[in-house]
């Protein structure tokens, strides 16, 4: 029973929309998958519309007759029949879809193999076989390739051979020959036996009708394989998203675009010139002492997700988090003409972001956050540190710096504290530097805990 069961299961498998288990695995699968069938099936239907149109003109060309309506009739079914597939059409198994794109697949046959209801034509049945009719499928099958799984388009290939070869079957079984026809041929055509053969109008042809479903198979299976290829395909194209969705959440955009856009972007270590940014919540341990832990950790990260926000948002890199602070750098991966520029303009509106937190917390009978930034613009020593587990390092005095002017904010009671370093940096980049200093002034030799020598240094 075991062995039975798993033969229909592999048998089914080419008779269904079913996608393959891998391609369901994760949310951003799931989602390429919905948006890959939502915009096939409407690029379906609207090429079965235009198709349809341009044959019910072709039609109308090759038969200037009346009796062409009933072609235009079945026309119409398909197109009507069209848009209940895009409406039916899903991710996963549909029996509704499959029932409907069966009923596509008999309307095509059963319009190509019953005789014209308003045609007045005597010829044999089997001179509906001469007009090449079968072609028409082919239209139906590449739609498929638009929406369809690998395994759909083989099933609609599956199909149309089973219902053309049944449907001319039948018809040679009921159909009523006109003997004396072929006899008048055959004695017109004395001598050529073939050619009678051939040009015979009661004879179906059968090795051409094999011929014809043996090359539709093959064209389905091919396209059926190619269609596999785009779906494993698409499948990667999510995966990559997926880890790129990861990698963005320990690492900030711009890192994230120097991964996804190099093999090895990282691993070269080298010297550069970057703006350091520290930032501390001002006296929270103080604050943290006797509150609810759960408490605190929301307010660190409302804390966090405010401030790192504003350092992607002025293209820096989040280096690190520091229990109630941060570490960021701008310059990293890759340095900018506007790297301290972008460090300042953060710093002000990390403080304009904070005042506005601190009118909702006092809104809400919650205690202000106070906070100090350091920012330094130096030389810095950066790349991978680690073995499997890598991490992107940046070293060296400017971050030492950076950190020892945040703690400075304490001495001056400031918001922020900036090096001279970072003003000359500001003159050379352009000319925002007077409008990113407003506010700050100037501090002269002043001795900063843990630097060797005075530096002069702006508070605001």
């Amino acid at each position: 029973m075991s062995d039975t069961t798993a033969s229909v299961s592999r048998f089914g498998r080419f008779f269904g929309t079913q996608p393959d288990r891998v391609e369901v695995e994760n949310k951003y699968t799931e989602a390429a998958l919905e948006r890959h069938k939502r915009e096939g099936l409407e690029l379906a239907v609207r090429a079965r519309w235009i198709a349809m149109g341009l044959t019910g003109v072709l039609l109308i060309y090759l038969n200037p007759h009346w009796d062409v309506l009933w072609y235009h009739f079945i026309l119409v079914l398909i197109c009507a029949n069209g848009w209940l597939i895009q409406r039916a059409g899903r991710v996963g198994q549909s029996r509704t879809e499959l029932l409907l794109i069966f009923a596509d697949l008999l309307i095509m046959t059963l319009g190509m193999i019953v005789p014209n209801p308003f045609s007045d034509d005597v010829r044999p049945l089997a001179m509906q076989y001469r007009f090449d009719n079968f072609q028409y499928f082919f239209i139906i099958l590449a739609a498929g390739t638009l929406a369809y799984s690998w395994r759909t388009v083989i099933a609609i290939g599956s199909w149309t051979a089973m219902m053309w070869t049944v449907g001319w079957i039948i018809a040679w079984w009921v159909s009523t020959p006109m003997p004396e026809i072929s006899t008048r041929l055959t004695d017109a055509l004395t001598g050529y036996p073939d050619m009678a053969q051939i040009l015979d109008p009661n004879s179906f042809r059968s090795s051409i009708r094999v011929q014809q479903v043996v090359v539709f198979m093959m064209v389905a299976v091919t396209l059926g394989v190619s269609m596999r290829r785009l779906n494993l395909l698409l499948m990667t194209n999510a995966g990559l998203e997926r880890e790129r969705a990861n990698l963005s959440r320990y690492f900030s955009p711009n890192v994230v675009e120097e991964l996804s856009q190099n093999d090895d972007p990282l691993k070269q270590v080298r010297k550069e010139n970057v703006a350091v940014l520290f930032i501390d919540i001002v006296g929270f341990t103080k604050y943290a002492a006797g509150r609810d832990p759960y408490e605190v950790i929301e307010v660190l990260r409302g804390f966090h997700a405010r401030m790192e926000a504003e350092v992607f948002r002025h293209h820096g890199t989040l280096d690190k988090y520091l229990g109630d602070g941060l570490m960021a750098t701008f310059g990293t991966p890759v340095p900018t003409p506007s790297d301290a520029s972008n460090a300042v303009a953060c710093a002000r509106d990390m403080i304009t972001v904070i005042n506005r937190w601190n009118l909702e917390r006092r809104r809400a009978g919650e205690p202000e956050i106070h906070v100090g930034v350091g920012v330094h613009y130096g030389s810095v020593v950066l790349g991978d540190i680690g073995a499997n587990r890598l991490e992107f390092a940046v070293i060296g005095d400017a971050v030492n710096v950076a950190a020892k002017l945040e703690a400075l904010t304490r001495e001056f009671r400031a918001r922020i504290v900036l090096s001279e370093a970072v003003r000359v940096q500001l003159e050379q980049e352009g000319n925002t530097a007077a409008e990113l200093m407003d506010g700050f002034e100037a501090h002269i030799n002043k001795a900063v805990r843990g630097v060797e020598y005075p530096m002069d240094v702006w508070v605001m």
